[in-house]
């Protein structure tokens, strides 16, 4: 932060140090002089491409002192104790009274009514129907296909296979080898020595001293503020909801569900199948047994129970914590730069040039001949006689049997099961379930409120202001006087 703000009074220092400097100028060839702590004097003559050091303000030159030297003000950073003012504040006790209500149980002893269900057995004279089977002899008339065989002539047509001789005569290709002179380059190694120049990379060792810096490690104490989180209790009233079973009575519509069995006669038809002596089945008569479902609506007395919600007030605790600041020393681990030295060892290599013969293989072309064996074909013609068999139709005849049917009529008797009714009664036990009213006593747990008046003491912050000196750093002008190093100090009057 400090070097932003001085390099941005530069430009304005240095035009200040022009306008100052423009009468105290001697001469002409008045050059810019650099002080040896840093600070820069600017003659009148060169006053635009003079550079001003950091903080420095060139004050104007008195005429009557000594012109090896210049009066030069600069920017010193000062200490100094300003009033500020704070806020601080204080711990205070106050006392408040707050009201508790308490429950106090008792029992109370209730009576109620209510209603059960006592099972009651009943009996009654049901009428029902029963089917009889009665058996009937009926006569039926029926058609049967006998089989027989009859003998047929057929005529058919065969193929007889003939034998015939015929001759072809074909063309063949015979090999034979002749041999043939062929000539044909070959190529021939030679060897030539040769000698090249090449460079070597030689190794040789070099020792080094270098200087590095260390990070030393030490312990320091510091005192160290912090907050802790002390837990108390504090009691609270609330509210809460508590559910009531009530007993409410009501009629209700019961349905009761009864029936019967009834048995239905069914005639099944054969669906075209025959017995053993190839007569078709005569259909069947099946005794079916179905129940007669019956539904009857009473109305009977029911008790229900609803639930009652009532708001009762509590008592609670409640953990809390308050805050408090407290002081521990703290061991912090700092580390000083400190400069050492080491010799190390480097690995370097110079170049070298040297010297080496090798061989160099050529392949040199030469011509030269050979025999070499070629194949070639002719033409021969050669001629077979070979045999065809050819297939001849033939007409022949055979007798064949055919298994034909004739329709007969043919009369048979059955027997067929009729069903009969017949009314019959029997006696049917069942059980009713009849209301009866009881009554019983039950206890009940109840609360009382009780008011209760409690005192408590807590901590209230209270606010000050307090006035407190602070160290504050400002930047204030400082005159001194500087040596300059220009041509009029190498005289003799400058050199005493």
């Amino acid at each position: 932060m400090k070097k932003r703000l001085t390099f941005g009074f530069l430009p304005w220092i240095a035009a200040a140090a022009i306008c100052t400097g423009s009468g105290a100028a001697r001469s002409e060839e008045a050059l810019t002089s650099v002080s040896t702590d840093g600070s820069v004097l600017v003659s009148s003559a060169d006053a635009g491409d003079a550079e001003v050091a950091e903080g420095a303000i060139i004050a104007q030159a008195d005429d009557t002192s000594d012109p090896c030297t210049r009066m030069v003000q600069r920017y010193r950073w000062v200490t100094e104790m300003r009033d500020v003012k704070v806020t601080e504040f204080s711990k205070e006790e106050r006392t408040r009274d707050y009201t508790v209500i308490k429950r106090v149980p008792r029992i109370e002893e209730r009576t109620r009514t209510y209603t059960v269900m006592v099972p009651e057995s009943r009996s009654k004279t049901v009428d029902y129907t029963v089917k009889k089977m009665m058996p009937e002899t009926k006569t039926q008339d029926y058609s049967v296909r006998v089989p027989y065989t009859e003998n047929i002539e057929k005529s058919y047509t065969v193929c007889v296979p003939v034998r015939e001789e015929k001759s072809r005569s074909w063309m063949v290709k015979v090999p034979y080898t002749e041999c043939i002179e062929q000539p044909y380059t070959a190529m021939v190694p030679v060897k030539e020595e040769r000698t090249s120049t090449y460079k070597v990379s030689v190794p040789y060792t070099e020792e080094r001293t270098a200087t590095y810096k260390v990070n030393v490690p030490y312990t320091e104490q510091i005192e160290q503020s912090y907050k802790v989180r002390v837990p108390y209790t504090e009691h609270l009233t609330g509210s809460r909801t508590v559910s009531k079973r009530v007993a409410v009575k009501g009629m209700t519509n019961v349905t009761i569900r009864g029936g019967h069995w009834e048995t239905t006669a069914k005639e099944i038809s054969a669906n075209g199948k025959y017995d053993a002596d190839g007569n078709p089945c005569c259909p069947k008569v099946v005794c079916c047994r179905c129940w007669v479902p019956t539904c009857e609506t009473k109305e009977v007395e029911t008790t229900t129970w609803q639930c009652e919600t009532k708001q009762v007030p509590f008592t609670y605790c409640v953990k809390k914590c308050r805050v408090e600041d407290r002081t521990r020393t703290v061991c912090v681990k700092k580390s000083r730069c400190e400069e050492r030295t080491r010799s190390y060892t480097v690995k370097l290599s110079r170049c070298e040039e040297r010297t080496r013969n090798y061989c160099v293989t050529k392949m040199v072309a030469e011509s030269r001949t050979r025999t070499v064996k070629v194949q070639k074909c002719r033409e021969e013609s050669r001629s077979a006689t070979y045999c065809v068999t050819k297939m001849v139709p033939q007409t022949r005849t055979r007798t064949v049997c055919l298994n034909k049917c004739r329709t007969e009529t043919r009369t048979r008797e059955y027997t067929v099961n009729k069903c009969v009714s017949e009314q019959k009664s029997k006696q049917v036990c069942y059980t009713v379930m009849v209301p009866q009213s009881r009554t019983c006593t039950y206890k009940v747990s109840l609360c009382d409120k009780v008011c209760e008046t409690k005192t408590q003491t807590y901590c209230v912050c209270v606010p000050r202001t307090v006035t407190k000196q602070v160290p504050v750093k400002v930047c204030r002008k400082v005159c001194e006087k500087v040596q300059v190093n220009h041509g009029c100090c190498g005289s003799k009057s400058c050199a005493g």
